[in-house]
């Protein structure tokens, strides 16, 4: 390792840009001759519309256009799809809803659009946008993903009957009875994940551009994977042939797997410029993205443990209700079955499980992969209810996690997953250790003598990252491969670019690829280039979420690099006379080994260009491409701990310490991972203490700005205590794991494991807010 290399803490390079707000984000490009877009959205959750009246709009000075969803389907432009198909047990397709960019039928959900007005400015679209009127025939609405299954409820859309999705299995249902049937004590529970907003620092925004004369379109995005969106806008949504759109996603302000999917409005700012004839730029406010990013989490659970005499468990049985809204977002299938379900093993020799998860919809915003997508779920029921049956059987927490963990590995679980290493009674005893477990008892009893009420609470996860392999998913009906490329290009005077398919929204990639290329040539990562985000630059992509950049996309760049080493080694040898085999390259220069024969790098790149002297046969050139489709998935883990005290008087929840122990294999940056976790830990005890999306029982959205969605501020969160124990990946070249969710995952359940602990009341649910904890005391 260099000090820039692999393991070294360097600050990250594009903080400079950022820190001085010289970042370029989606709503600073300006074109010329550029219009925008204001959107009239529904007031109503659910309705037909009747009408619409664009006239006064129309007449307004400034006022481009104003546009509706039946002249965008008289276009041809198509319907918002799903992209993973899911199968009912009976083996009936999931019931895809159709969703229009612009409805021109019926509104299903508080905000959906019904017409859009372009204009000289943001303010006189919007006021324009006011002006707008349009009747609507108000229809039932239904938000409770229970309630909306059963007879009677409104019929959201014709081809869902019951509005049932999909009705899935996942594992042996007769093994799972038989031993739950069997055992010697079953803990049983009913579990609420609570709806999230995303909340990303940047809103979404699009721009459209139709270039005429070209008959070519270019959309700036605020994407997280611009590849997907450009395949899908092509292939799916026909707003262009693919080597007509060009899609960029320059600086994205955070994302958190909102930014992952095609909305609407990237749709019709493209259809709008070409129907206009001029370039057409949205940006969303704060509530329009509370009313339309895609919400997280949303599910209702039972679940059943049992456990055999010896305390081990030899049976559980899960069922989820799970919302996805109002519409079938781009990969919401996906989040309750296969990035759910096959998560419910968790660190646990589980011998026999079933999942059953219907998924349906209700008039809310969509519903899809949120920080985590499906492995918070499954990891919330798993740790409560570890955390539950441990008080019910009267034993440590500590010890009924550590009597049924996984010892050997590989393990292959019950439901699909076969984990490849790992050692979970490493971070067991590291986060033990750092929170003085041991010392809790005395701690409690001190606390008491104030008057506080104080609880520890502990949970154990464990994530798959990096989505994988391309031909697993797809015959799990994933309708795209998740490999990963990458493009190696050395210059002339021996600077490097790489140009890779993974998108950064805040990881650091520009930082931590770059220490890949100090690491193997021994150059500074300042001559090192990321390039990312633009389809034109970068031949294809799957972007980034579900932490697969470094197991995923890393792993493309290392693939990429074996080939430019080989070569430069070959130019080397024949520079110096010498056997290809002698020549090492680092420290910035080609070596023969064991004598003092150097070329400096750029001598080896300049030649390579000149091509004077290269071996025979050798083509120009320095410049190397690869694809990386993982062979598995990659399995981090950890321990969290959490203590806290609780004032009776108030039910407010003090967080007095934090521990992390998390294996994320082997770290490109131990700086930039700390700062992952950080970020992942605050935004589950958001989740955990403050946050939720709270709809009334017509459909409006009570939380529509931070007045009443209550996001954590600084002095609602504690230091944390982070430390990482390492057990490398056997699937990937660099024995790397991924860290961007793992704070998110494993936060929630260790902290409401510690307030009900502190309160003696186990039947809390999230948001734990001062009043249901107080209820929940006092109830107790």
């Amino acid at each position: 390792m260099g000090v820039e290399g692999i393991g070294a803490r360097v600050a990250r390079k594009e903080d400079k840009r950022f820190l001085t707000g010289k970042g370029r984000y989606t709503d600073d490009m300006s074109v010329p001759g550029m219009k925008f877009a204001a959107f009239v959205r529904s007031p109503h959750a659910h309705a037909r519309i009747t009408g619409i009246d664009v006239s006064a709009a129309e007449a307004m000075p400034g006022v481009i256009a104003v546009l509706d969803g039946k002249q965008l389907q008289a276009d041809g432009i198509g319907n918002l799809i799903c992209g993973w198909m899911i199968h009912s047990k009976d083996g009936s397709p999931m019931k895809m809803g159709a969703w229009r960019p612009i409805a021109h039928e019926t509104v299903r959900y508080v905000g959906d659009a019904v017409a859009v007005v372009i204009a000289d400015s943001v303010a006189l679209a919007r006021d324009a946008a006011e002006t707008v009127v349009v009747d609507y025939e108000e229809l039932p609405a239904v938000v409770d993903p229970v309630k909306t299954l059963e007879a009677g409820q409104p019929q959201i859309h014709p081809e869902a009957p019951n509005n049932l999705i999909f009705d899935w299995q996942l594992g042996d249902p007769a093994a799972t009875e038989t031993a739950l049937a069997g055992a010697a004590h079953v803990t049983e529970m009913k579990i609420l994940n609570n709806r999230l907003s995303p909340n990303p620092m940047e809103p979404r925004a699009a721009l459209g551009i139709y270039d005429s004369a070209e008959d070519h379109y270019t959309c700036y995005t605020t994407s997280q994977n611009p590849h997907v969106a450009r395949l899908v806008m092509s292939a799916f949504y026909n707003v262009a042939p693919e080597n007509k759109l060009r899609v960029i996603a320059p600086d994205v302000g955070g994302g958190f797997g909102s930014k992952i999917y095609i909305y609407p409005e990237e749709i019709v700012c493209l259809w709008a410029s070409k129907r206009t004839g001029v370039p057409v730029k949205w940006t969303s406010d704060r509530t329009e993205a509370f009313l339309t990013d895609a919400h997280g989490r949303d599910h209702v659970t039972t679940v059943k443990m049992g456990f055999d005499a010896d305390h081990r468990i030899v049976g559980l049985h899960v069922d989820t209700i799970a919302n996805l809204g109002a519409y079938m977002s781009l990969f919401s299938s996906a989040v309750p079955t296969y990035l759910y379900a096959t998560l419910l093993s968790g660190q646990y020799d589980i011998p026999a499980i079933h999942a059953n998860v219907r998924a349906v919809y209700t008039t809310t915003a969509p519903v899809d992969a949120y920080r985590g997508a499906g492995r918070p779920e499954a990891t919330y029921l798993l740790e409560r209810t570890m955390e539950t049956a441990a008080r019910e059987l009267g034993i440590s927490p500590a010890e009924l996690r550590r009597k049924n963990f996984v010892r050997s590995f590989p393990h292959q679980t019950p439901v699909i997953m076969n984990y490849d290493a790992g050692d979970f009674e490493a971070s067991l005893e590291a986060a033990m250790a750092a929170a003085d477990y041991a010392g809790f008892v005395a701690r409690k009893a001190e606390a008491e003598g104030r008057g506080k009420k104080r609880g520890i609470g502990m949970s154990c996860y464990i994530e798959a990252c990096g989505i994988a392999p391309s031909a697993a998913v797809g015959s799990l009906g994933a309708g795209v491969g998740l490999w990963e490329s990458a493009e190696v290009r050395v210059n002339a005077v021996g600077t490097i670019e790489v140009l890779t398919g993974s998108h950064s929204h805040g990881q650091g990639h520009e930082t931590t690829f770059a220490q890949l290329i100090a690491d193997r040539f021994g150059l500074p990562i300042d001559n090192v280039n990321i390039v990312h985000g633009d389809t034109d630059k970068v031949q294809m992509g799957m972007g980034t979420y579900g932490s697969r950049s470094g197991a995923v996309g890393m792993s493309a760049i290392v693939k990429a690099l074996d080939k430019v080493e080989k070569k430069a080694k070959t130019i080397a040898a024949h520079l110096m006379e010498a056997d290809e085999a002698d020549i090492v390259i680092e420290n910035g220069e080609a070596k023969v080994a064991g004598t003092d024969k150097t070329v400096p790098w750029f001598q080896v790149a300049l030649a390579a260009y000149t091509a004077h002297n290269l071996p025979a046969g050798m083509e120009p050139g320095l410049k190397e491409s690869a694809f990386y489709d993982p062979s598995n998935f990659t399995f981090p883990a950890g321990c969290y701990i959490c203590e806290v005290e609780v004032d009776p008087e108030t039910g407010s929840t003090d967080i007095i310490q934090f521990v992390a122990a998390d294996d994320f294999g082997n770290i490109i940056n131990p700086m930039i991972v700390e700062g992952q976790v950080h970020g992942g830990i605050a935004q589950g005890i958001g989740q955990a203490l403050l946050e939720g999306v709270h709809y009334d029982a017509n459909g409006q959205l009570l939380t529509a700005s931070y007045m009443d969605y209550a996001m954590p501020r600084a002095d609602d969160l504690p230091s944390f205590s982070v430390s990482h124990q390492t057990t490398p990946c056997p699937s990937n070249p660099l024995g790397i794991k991924g860290c961007g969710e793992a704070g998110a995952i494993g936060s929630p359940p260790a902290l409401i494991n510690a307030i009900t602990d502190a309160i003696g009341n186990n039947g809390l649910t999230m948001p734990a807010t001062p009043q249901k904890v107080w209820r929940a005391l006092n109830a107790a």
